[in-house]
C-alpha cells in the first residue's frame, strides 16, 4: 500500500491580486493534512473518503477509461487529478490499473465544517503524488505542482493556485502566480510531459524563513465561505472599475515586495505593518465591488488582535472561515484567547508545516 500526504494551507497577504498573472502573495503550508492510501485490484477499483463516505465510488477499467457506477458524487478534485495523472503516465507507455484510493482529510472539522485550508488543493496534490509513486512515474517538486493546478484549474475554472503551491512545497512560500492564459493554449499544442518540463510565464515560488519572534496565530469565525464564488464576484466588477483595480493591484504587489524583503531581513516589524497595509488595501477592494471581505465576526477578530499589539487580517478570500494574527512572541496570548473565546472566535492550534518530510520520490 502507498500513503502520502499533502498539508492544508493559509494564505498570509496578497489576496486577489495573486489571481493576476505574476502578482505575488506570501501562503504558509499547516500540519494538518488529506492523507491518500493506494493499493492495487484486480478487477473492481474503489475511491474512498473518510469523510464522505455515503459517497464512496466504485469504478471499473474498460480500456483506459474510468467507467463509474455512481451519477453524483462530491470528488471532482479527485476525478481530475486521476485523469490528469493517467493521461500523463499513459504518454510514459506506463499500463493504467485498478485501485483502491482512500482519501482522508484533517482540514474540515469533526463535524464536517469547513476550515478554509485548501482542502481541495491539499485533496488534488495528495491524489497525484499517489498516483505518481503508483505508476513509478519521475516526479519532483516543479512536475507536482504543475501537474496538480492543471487538475485543479480543469475543476475550479479561476484561482491563482497558490494553494498548491503551499501543499507541495510546505513551509512559508513566496507565490507569484503564472500565466493561465498561456496555459490554457499550451494545453491545446503541448504533451503533458512537455509541459511539466517547459518553464511557466511568470511563475515563481520561493521559500521563506520566517523572523524567530514571529507567532502565527489562526482565528476562525465558524463560517464558511466560498473562494471561487468570491473571486468570480471581484472579477465581475473589475472591467468597470478599471481603473480602481489597476491601482489596487499596483499597490498591492509593492505591499507584497516590501513583506518579502521584511522575510529576507527576518524584520518583524515590517512584515506587520505591511501585513495592515494589505488589510487596508482589501477593504477597498471590497468596497468598490460590493464584496464583503471582512465579515463582522473577522473584523472583530482583527480589532481585539490588535488591542493585543498584533498585526491581523483576513485569510484567503474572506468573506468568512479563518483571520491570521502576526504577533510577537514576547507577548502573553492568553489574553486574546480569552477575548477571542468571548465573542465565539475559535482558535484553530495549528503550526506551520516545514519542509523536510515533503521530500517526494524518482525526484
Amino acid at each position: 500500500m502507498i500513503t502520502v500526504k499533502a498539508p492544508g494551507k493559509l494564505y498570509i497577504a496578497g489576496e486577489y491580486a495573486v489571481v493576476e498573472s505574476g502578482y505575488p502573495a506570501i501562503i504558509v503550508a499547516l500540519n494538518q493534512f488529506v492523507t491518500a492510501t493506494i493499493s492495487p485490484s484486480e478487477t473492481i477499483g474503489s475511491i474512498v473518503s473518510e469523510q464522505y463516505q455515503e459517497n464512496s465510488i466504485v469504478w471499473r477499467r474498460q480500456g483506459d477509461a474510468m467507467v463509474f457506477d455512481n451519477r453524483d458524487n462530491p470528488f471532482h478534485y479527485i476525478l481530475a487529478a486521476i485523469n490528469l495523472t493517467e493521461s500523463y503516465a499513459h504518454e510514459l507507455g506506463r499500463e493504467l490499473g485498478v485501485y483502491h484510493l482512500g482519501i482522508n482529510s484533517e482540514l474540515d472539522s469533526a463535524d464536517g465544517k469547513k476550515y478554509g485550508l485548501g482542502s481541495s488543493a491539499a485533496v488534488t496534490v495528495a491524489t497525484v503524488k499517489a498516483l505518481c509513486q503508483f505508476y513509478h512515474l519521475p516526479m519532483d517538486k516543479n512536475k507536482l505542482f504543475k501537474l496538480a493546478a492543471i487538475a485543479h484549474l480543469s475543476v475550479q475554472g479561476n484561482g491563482s493556485l497558490g494553494d498548491i503551491a503551499a501543499s507541495v512545497y510546505g513551509g512559508w512560500i513566496a507565490y507569484h502566480s503564472f500565466d493561465r492564459q498561456w496555459l490554457h493554449l499550451q494545453q491545446a499544442q503541448s504533451s503533458l510531459s512537455d509541459l511539466l518540463t517547459m518553464p511557466w510565464p511568470d511563475l515563481k515560488i520561493e521559500l521563506l524563513t520566517p523572523p524567530a519572534a514571529l507567532r502565527l496565530m489562526i482565528g476562525w469565525t465558524g463560517s464558511p465561505a466560498s473562494t471561487s464564488h468570491l473571486v468570480d464576484k471581484v472579477a465581475l466588477v473589475k472591467a468597470k472599475q478599471r481603473s480602481e483595480y489597476q491601482t489596487f493591484l499596483k499597490a498591492s504587489k509593492a505591499c507584497l515586495k516590501r513583506m518579502i524583503t521584511g522575510f529576507h531581513h527576518s524584520d518583524l516589524h515590517v512584515i506587520q505593518t505591511e501585513l495592515r497595509t494589505n488589510r487596508q488595501l482589501l477593504q477597498k477592494l471590497g468596497g468598490f465591488s460590493h464584496v464583503t471581505i471582512e465579515t463582522p465576526l473577522l473584523q472583530r477578530m482583527i480589532q481585539l488582535a490588535e488591542s493585543a499589539g498584533a498585526a491581523a487580517k483576513t485569510s484567503g478570500a474572506g468573506g468568512g472561515d479563518c483571520g491570521i494574527v502576526l504577533i510577537d512572541q514576547t507577548i502573553d496570548p492568553r489574553p486574546l484567547l480569552t477575548a477571542w473565546a468571548h465573542d465565539g472566535i475559535e482558535q484553530l492550534n495549528l503550526n506551520v508545516h516545514t519542509v523536510q518530510d515533503t521530500v517526494l520520490p524518482n525526484s
